[in-house]
C-alpha cells in the first residue's frame, strides 16, 4: 500500500544528485576581474597584447592571480575590487595611448570561481540582477539628424529608379541636407512627373523653383513624416539592440527608450562585460559604394590630389586609400542574412550575405552596369567607415548572394557576421554614458535577503518537527530538497535572480510547507476517524493531492498571467514564482512520500506514526480523548 517501486526511488536518488550538482556552483563565489578585448574591427588580441598587459601590471606593482589568453579576450583576475581598479586603469593607459580613439577595450567583470570539475558538467551559478549584483549601464544616443539624413537619402534614391522605370525625363537629381532637388528642361516635363511624385513619395512636399533659368522641384520631408520617422528609428535601434542581446546570450536586459533621442541598456548579471560592450558601442551599419574610376579619382587613391567633389576618402585594412563616391548603392536595410564562412576559391574566411528583392534587383542592375569597375564594401563603426574589400565587378551578379571576404580570421568573419545579422541600425548611435554599477550594495541586498530567507527557513523547520515530530522531520527534509530543487533549475535555466526573485523564492517556500501542513493534517484527520496508520497515510496523502493540485494550479496561473503582461521585475519575480510551483509539488508530494514510505512502507504490524499529538473530541461516555494510533 505504502511502498514505491524501484524506478521511482531513482528518480528520487537521479533528481537529488542532480539539484545537488547544479545548485553547488552557487556556493563558490566570485573574483574581480579585467577582460580586455578588441575596441576597434581588425584589431586582434594576441600573446603580444598579453605580454604589454603583464609589463603595465609589473610596473604598477599590481599582481594578478591569473591571467589568461582565451578565444581573442583576455582574463585577468584579482584578490580585491581595489586591485580590479588599479589594474583597469594600469591596462587602459598601457593598451590605449590615445584615450580618444580607443582600440582596446578593458572592462571589469565578475567572475563565477566555478571549479572545473564542475564546468565539465555545464554547471554555473545564477545570473544576480543589477540589484543584487550589479551589472553594466549604458546611456546611448540616437543621432536624428543621422536617420533624416539617411530617410533622405533613400529617397533620392528611389526618385532616380521610379523616374527611370517610368521613363520621365530630367536634368538631374541631388541632395542638400534634408531637402531633394529634381532639375527638369521645361514646365511639361515637370507637369509629366509631378503625379507620379506625388502618388508615390507622399512623405515629401514639393515646391517649384525657378533658378537661372532651371526649373527645380524642391521636395522636403514633411513634419509628420519626420516624426514618423524619428520614432520609427528609435523603435527599430530598440529591437537591434534586443536582437544584439539575445545573441550575446544575457538574461534579463533591459531595454527602453529615455526621452525623444536616447535609449538606456541594463545588462544584469552579464559576465562579459567587455564582449557586451563592444558589440553594444560598434553600431556598424553596411554600405555598398562605386569606387571613383575618374582620373582624379584615382590621382586622390595615390595621394597626389585633393578627393574630388562627390566623392570620400577612405582607408582599406591594410591602411590604403579608397576614394568612393558618395552616393550608397545599397545599405544593411536591405540585408536580410548574414553568415560566416570560407571563400568557395581561396578557401579564406568570408562573410556571406544574402539581400531582399528590391536589394537583388539594385545590386544586379548595378554589377551590370558598372562591369570593369571596383565596388567597395564599406563598413561604419563610430562613424568611421572601413573599405572591408573594393574588388572589380567581373560580371553581373544576381541572385541576392554577395561575399565579403579579404585577410580576415574565422573570429573576425563571426563578429562581421553577427553585427550584421542583428540587424540594421535606423540611425547611428553613442555611448554618452556607461556606468558599472558594482556590487556593494548588492552585497548588502543578498546578505538581508539571504538572513531573512534562512532564518524563516529555521524557524518553519523547528515548528515543523516540534508539532508534527518525524513527519515534521520528513517536511522538513523535502522543503530542503525544494529549495536545493529551485536553484538548481534557475542554475541551468541560467535565469537571472533580482530582490523580487528573492521574494518568489520565499512565497514558494511557504507554499511547499503549506502543502505538506495539507497532507500532515488530513493523515491526522484519517486517525481520528480510527483508520489504521498505513490507511491514515495512503489515504492522507490521496485526499490532500487533490486540494493541492487546485490551490497550485491557481497560484501557477497567476503567476503566467505576470509572465505574460508583466515587464523586468514583474517577469523576474514570476519566472521564479512559476518554477518555485512546480519544484514545490514535486518535493511536498512525491518526494515527502517516497521518505515516508521508506521508513514505513516495510513495516506490516504498524501500530503507531509519529506525526504529534491527535487530538479527537471525547466519545459520548468517555473520560477522556485518546490518540492511540500516534505519538
Amino acid at each position: 500500500m505504502n511502498r514505491y517501486p524501484l524506478w521511482k526511488y531513482v528518480t528520487i536518488v537521479v533528481a537529488l544528485l542532480i539539484a545537488l550538482l547544479y545548485a553547488l556552483p552557487n556556493l563558490y563565489g566570485e573574483a574581480p576581474g579585467v577582460q580586455v578585448s578588441s575596441g576597434q574591427h581588425g584589431v586582434r588580441i594576441d600573446a603580444a597584447t598579453l605580454t604589454r598587459i603583464e609589463q603595465a601590471l609589473t610596473e604598477r606593482q599590481i599582481s594578478a592571480r591569473s591571467l589568461v589568453l582565451q578565444d581573442q579576450t583576455i582574463q585577468a583576475l584579482f584578490d580585491s575590487a581595489e586591485t580590479q581598479l588599479q589594474a583597469r586603469d594600469a591596462i587602459d593607459r598601457a593598451l590605449n595611448p590615445d584615450p580618444a580613439q580607443p582600440t582596446h577595450v578593458a572592462a571589469l567583470n565578475l567572475v563565477p570561481q566555478t571549479p572545473r570539475w564542475l564546468q565539465l558538467f555545464n554547471a554555473q551559478p545564477m545570473y544576480l540582477g543589477l540589484d543584487l549584483r550589479g551589472g553594466v549601464h549604458f546611456l546611448m544616443q540616437v543621432d536624428m539628424p543621422g536617420a533624416l539624413e539617411q530617410r533622405a537619402e533613400s529617397l533620392a534614391r528611389d526618385l532616380r529608379t521610379t523616374l527611370r522605370e517610368q521613363n520621365i525625363r530630367h536634368t538631374g537629381i541631388s541632395r542638400e541636407g534634408l531637402a531633394v532637388t529634381l532639375r527638369f528642361r521645361d514646365e511639361a516635363a515637370l507637369e509629366a512627373a509631378l503625379p507620379t511624385l506625388r502618388e508615390n513619395f507622399a512623405d515629401l512636399s514639393f515646391e517649384r523653383q525657378l533658378v537661372d533659368g532651371q526649373i527645380k522641384l524642391i521636395g522636403t520631408l514633411s513634419a509628420d513624416a519626420s516624426s514618423a520617422i524619428q520614432a520609427k528609428a528609435i523603435q527599430q535601434n530598440i529591437l537591434t539592440l534586443r536582437n544584439r542581446i539575445n545573441e550575446l546570450g544575457v538574461a534579463e536586459p533591459v531595454i527602453q527608450q529615455q526621452g525623444a533621442d536616447r535609449i538606456v541598456v541594463q545588462l544584469p548579471g552579464v559576465l562579459d562585460t567587455a564582449r557586451a560592450k563592444d558589440i553594444l558601442g560598434r553600431t556598424a551599419t553596411l554600405q555598398l559604394r562605386m569606387v571613383d574610376e575618374s582620373p582624379a579619382g584615382r590621382a586622390a587613391e595615390r595621394g597626389e590630389g585633393p578627393v574630388p567633389l562627390g566623392s570620400e576618402r577612405h582607408l582599406d585594412r591594410e591602411g590604403r586609400a579608397v576614394i568612393t563616391l558618395r552616393e550608397v548603392v545599397l545599405t544593411g536595410e536591405n540585408l536580410t542574412d548574414a553568415q560566416a564562412g570560407f571563400d568557395g576559391q581561396t578557401q579564406e574566411p568570408a562573410v556571406h550575405l544574402s539581400l531582399d528583392a528590391a536589394g537583388s534587383r539594385i545590386f544586379r542592375d548595378v554589377t551590370r552596369a558598372n562591369v570593369g569597375n571596383r565596388m567597395a564594401i564599406l563598413l561604419f563603426e563610430r562613424g568611421r567607415g572601413e573599405v572591408v574589400t573594393a574588388p572589380v565587378i567581373r560580371t553581373e551578379i544576381g541572385g541576392g548572394r554577395v561575399q565579403i571576404s579579404g585577410q580576415m580570421t574565422s573570429l573576425e568573419a563571426q563578429s562581421v557576421a553577427l553585427l550584421l545579422r542583428a540587424g540594421a541600425l535606423a540611425a547611428p548611435m553613442e555611448i554618452i554614458e556607461e556606468r558599472t554599477v558594482g556590487p556593494s550594495l548588492g552585497a548588502e541586498n543578498i546578505r538581508m535577503g539571504f538572513e531573512s530567507v534562512l532564518y524563516g527557513f529555521m524557524v518553519v523547520l523547528i515548528f515543523m518537527v516540534l508539532y508534527y515530530r518525524l513527519f515534521g522531520a520528513f517536511s522538513s527534509i523535502a522543503l530542503t530538497f525544494n529549495l536545493v530543487l529551485l536553484v538548481s533549475v534557475l542554475s541551468m535555466l541560467q535565469a537571472t535572480l533580482t530582490l523580487p526573485g528573492m521574494a518568489a523564492m520565499a512565497l514558494a517556500l511557504g507554499m511547499a510547507i503549506d502543502s505538506n501542513v495539507l497532507i500532515n493534517e488530513r493523515i491526522r484527520e484519517e486517525l481520528r476517524r480510527g483508520a489504521s496508520p498505513q490507511m491514515a497515510i495512503n489515504n492522507g496523502y490521496d485526499s490532500a493531492w487533490g486540494t493541492i493540485l487546485d490551490s497550485n494550479v491557481t497560484s501557477l496561473l497567476a503567476g503566467l498571467a505576470l509572465l505574460a503582461f508583466g515587464s523586468g521585475p514583474v517577469r523576474g519575480f514570476a519566472v521564479v514564482h512559476c518554477i518555485g510551483i512546480l519544484t514545490s509539488m514535486f518535493s511536498s508530494v512525491f518526494f515527502s512520500r517516497g521518505l515516508v514510505n521508506a521508513w514505513y512502507g516495510s513495516k506490516k504490524k504498524l501500530k503507531t506514526i509519529s506525526i504529534g499529538t491527535v487530538w479527537q473530541p471525547p466519545a459520548p461516555g468517555a473520560p477522556k480523548p485518546g490518540s492511540a494510533a500516534a505519538d
